[in-house]
């Protein structure tokens, strides 16, 4: 019995860790497959966690809850902490970007709206935080979901147009010139 305690506990830890990153809803197979547990044991630890969050094995309530949204589970803020947590974020943020948010961002200015896998695939590297930041920040937004893939597409947003003192995005520089066109190498005909 103790084993399958222990099990039980280790399978609620490891979901506990994939949810703390978690951008998305995650369905019961996609957690069941993240952590190496069957989708049942997933389940029972889903709803233990949940239980637990809201206070109901006699702990206290917590400043965060595990919900089910479209299909899948994620950790949100509970509502009564929304407008503590948006203060939080907006007067404790530096006023300068990263290199890796400004290069973000412009990735998202120039191609919006753009999936965050767009934009990590543009970059090469993973912007899941820096998402986040932008987002946080106020410069992009989740313009749509895509039906087929869940995917968010993000733009952004006229907070970008005063901090950038332009009044659309077609006042940016052309990207074009900027770029090498690729024909380097290249002859002027290519062979059939």
């Amino acid at each position: 019995m103790t084993d399958e305690r222990e099990a039980a506990a280790s399978v609620a830890r490891r979901l506990e860790a994939i949810l703390m990153i978690v951008e998305e809803p995650q369905s019961l197979v996609n957690l069941a497959t993240a952590v190496g547990a069957p989708v049942a044991a997933v389940r029972q630890a889903i709803e233990g966690l949940a239980a637990d969050y809201d206070g109901e094995a006699g702990g206290p309530v917590r400043g965060f809850e595990l919900r089910e949204v479209g299909g899948g589970w994620r950790l949100y803020v509970r509502a009564e902490f929304d407008d503590l947590v948006s203060d939080f974020v907006t007067t404790q943020a530096p006023s300068r970007l990263s290199q890796a948010a400004l290069e973000t961002l412009a990735v998202i200015a120039y191609k919006q709206p753009v999936t965050r896998g767009q934009v990590a695939a543009i970059r090469a590297v993973n912007v899941d935080s820096v998402v986040r930041t932008l987002l946080a920040r106020g410069l992009i937004t989740e313009v749509f979901t895509d039906g087929d893939t869940g995917a968010i597409h993000y733009g952004t947003t006229d907070a970008l147009l005063v901090n950038l003192g332009i009044n659309s995005l077609d006042e940016l520089p052309p990207i074009s010139p900027l770029l090498d066109d690729g024909a380097d190498g290249f002859d002027d005909t290519v062979p059939r």
